[in-house]
C-alpha cells in the first residue's frame, strides 16, 4: 500500500474527504517526525511505538571492490509492533 492508497482507505473508513484524509496523514507524519527529531518516543497503544536509536560506527565492505570501509555512526528510527498489531498479522 502506498501513500495514495492509504489516503483512500482512511477517507473511506473514517467518512472523510480525500483532502481531509491527506491533511490528517500529513499532520501525523509531521508530528511524529518532529517528536523523533527531538529524541522523543511515539507510542500508539495496540499499534506500536517509534523511537530513535544510535547505531555505532562499524567496518563494512565495498561490494564492488571488496575494500574495507568505515561506516560512520548515525541515528536510526526503530518501530516495535504492539501486541494487537502482532496478533492481527499472525
Amino acid at each position: 500500500m502506498n501513500k495514495a492508497q492509504l489516503i483512500d482507505a482512511i477517507a473511506s473508513s473514517a467518512g472523510l474527504t480525500k483532502a481531509d484524509a491527506k491533511k490528517a496523514l500529513d499532520a501525523f507524519i509531521g508530528s511524529t517526525s518532529k517528536a523523533l527529531k527531538k529524541g522523543d518516543r511515539v507510542a500508539l497503544v495496540g499499534f506500536g511505538s517509534f523511537s530513535v536509536a544510535k547505531r555505532s560506527a562499524r567496518t563494512g565492505r565495498n561490494p564492488q571492490t571488496g575494500k574495507e570501509i568505515t561506516i560512520p555512526a548515525k541515528k536510526v528510527v526503530k518501530f516495535k509492533a504492539g501486541s494487537e498489531l502482532a496478533d492481527a498479522v499472525q
